[in-house]
């Protein structure tokens, strides 16, 4: 007879499981995030660092004092909670008040991590669960972006009040919006190193990006023009979307199979909410619900194939 704790038993995935395999994937996310956390200091200044610099504190303090508080082997050296205070702070405009970020990474790292029995057994992306969490909670706050002080309309806004925003501009960066989704260059850099590091899944990513921009083309009532749609992959968050969670190794599906079904979930979902809602930040929410596919994907496809790199 099967036993209750073994039917309810929560395994860690088979690419990371040791402190020092977390190490080395952590510490290859803090590089691939260098390029784009280097280009927000540059861009938004003392603002963002400070913004970044609380959503990491707020990170790394709540796992050590939870750690301790429940006399748990303390595993803040292993970077996760660094990298995921990274990846929330660069997700958040730079003008927000500080208790905003130290919320977030309180949210991130004992709701969504840590009472799921850490990293590792988490359902979903944290930064992305706790900035969700802070765009309902925070929404002013969260939609308003800065650079300087002044308020200025970011390139998926202007395109709402039927302006054309310059691409070059969003591939350099020399935009408003969030801290560390500015620069696509910088994003790109990042991504590439994950590849080339092999610390980052490939084949979501691909079908996400080639998926949102065949949706787009047929269903954005712009059909393939290529100013449109490259707005849309360059703007709103989406290609920091693409570089760092879809990639993300923990929140994808085990095959290749699944990590393709994934990708096509991802697209749809984003371009639906980019083409029939005016929620802002809607990649984030559509990567959320599309964490919550992955078990449901990995139940039905289990050992078909080979677990692809």
């Amino acid at each position: 007879m099967q036993k209750v704790s073994d039917a309810l038993s929560v395994n860690a995935s088979p690419r990371v499981r040791t402190d020092g395999e977390w190490s080395r994937l952590m510490f290859d996310m803090e590089i691939a995030l260098l390029p784009a956390t280097l280009f927000a200091a540059y861009q938004f200044g003392m603002d963002a660092v400070i913004v970044i610099a609380a959503s990491v504190l707020a990170c790394v303090l709540t796992e050590w004092l939870y750690e301790v508080c429940l006399k748990k082997k303390v595993r803040i050296a292993n970077g996760t909670a660094v990298v995921t205070g990274l990846l929330l702070g660069l997700t958040l405009p730079a003008g927000v008040n500080l208790y905003v970020p130290i919320i977030g990474g309180i949210f991130a790292t004992l709701i969504v991590v840590l009472l799921y029995g850490g990293y590792g057994q988490h359902f979903m992306v944290p930064a992305l669960a706790a900035r969700c969490f802070l765009l309902i909670s925070f929404s002013s706050q969260m939609t308003t972006y800065t650079v300087d002080g002044i308020s200025s309309a970011t390139p998926l806004a202007v395109m709402q009040q039927g302006g054309t925003p310059a691409l070059m501009d969003m591939l350099v960066g020399t935009v408003n919006g969030c801290i560390g989704e500015v620069s696509a260059i910088a994003i790109l850099i990042g991504l590439v190193y994950l590849l080339v590091r092999r610390a980052a899944k490939w084949i979501t990513p691909l079908v996400y990006v080639a998926v949102f921009v065949i949706y787009l083309g047929l269903f954005g009532s712009h059909g393939f023009d290529m100013n449109y749609i490259g707005a849309q992959v360059l703007g709103g968050g989406f290609l920091f979307s693409v570089a760092f969670f879809a990639s993300d190794l923990v929140i994808n599906p085990k095959t290749a199979l699944g990590q393709v079904i994934y990708g096509v979930f991802l697209g749809l979902l984003t371009g639906l909410y980019r083409t029939m809602s005016q929620a802002p930040e809607s990649v984030s929410y559509a990567v959320i619900c599309c964490n919550l596919l992955v078990p449901l994907i990995d139940k039905f496809l289990p050992g078909k194939e080979k677990e692809a790199a």
